[in-house]
């Protein structure tokens, strides 16, 4: 049984969403992450490898440790004790010809770890599906695939409760110059997609 919660935060006018999710058994992660507008503005996360393997006990202790550091975050985040930098970006930049909005039905994608998601040759990939309104999306299809790569390499899943997604797989030998990692969802008429260049040994994907 995964745990998790989600809690939106008003602090000086300004809405927060926290969102603290157990990551399975297989990483013992619980992984908690501060959004304003669908950007990740503060993350927080702590092992639980110790409560391994899990049972009854060990699983209501695993509830607590969700709950208590889900209610931590969010006191911080109203006392005044966990101060965010909010990005300036509410004022528009006057532009010659402004950019035409998104699609209203763009699923919006986001790597949770783009520092972290390679460990010598496994790859972890954690991404975020949400929709226009910045609300998570679950059962949305997720396909990860490396272009570039000396053979075929392509993986998919679909989103969880909470809109998140998660990879785990060896990456493939990169053959060419134009090596990327595409990330897509799906979800209906909905769609979205990320890609980053890879260099030849990876170690943190730049957007193109």
């Amino acid at each position: 049984m995964l745990f998790g919660h989600n809690t939106n935060v008003s602090v000086a006018g300004k809405t927060f969403h926290v969102q603290t999710e157990d990551l399975g058994a297989a990483h013992a992660i619980i992984d908690t992450a501060v959004y304003f507008r669908g950007r990740v503005l503060h993350r927080r996360t702590n092992n639980y490898s110790d409560l391994l393997p899990l049972d009854s006990d060990r699983q209501q202790a695993l509830k607590l440790r969700v709950d208590d550091q889900h209610r931590a975050v969010v006191e911080e985040l109203r006392d005044g004790r966990l101060k965010l930098v909010v990005p300036e970006n509410e004022k528009p930049v006057p532009r010659a010809a402004p950019s035409p909005p998104p699609p209203s039905n763009a699923l919006h994608l986001e790597l949770l770890n783009p520092r972290t998601w390679l460990s010598g040759k496994r790859a972890f990939l954690q991404v975020a599906v949400r929709d226009p309104s910045d609300k998570a999306v679950e059962g949305a299809k997720v396909l990860a695939r490396v272009e570039g790569a000396g053979q075929p390499a392509e993986y998919s899943t679909e989103t969880g409760p909470f809109g998140h997604a998660q990879f785990e797989f060896d990456m493939p030998r990169l053959a060419g110059e134009d090596v990327a990692l595409v990330i897509e969802s799906t979800k209906g008429n909905a769609r979205g997609h990320l890609r980053f260049h890879l260099r030849a040994k990876p170690h943190a994907p730049r957007p193109t």
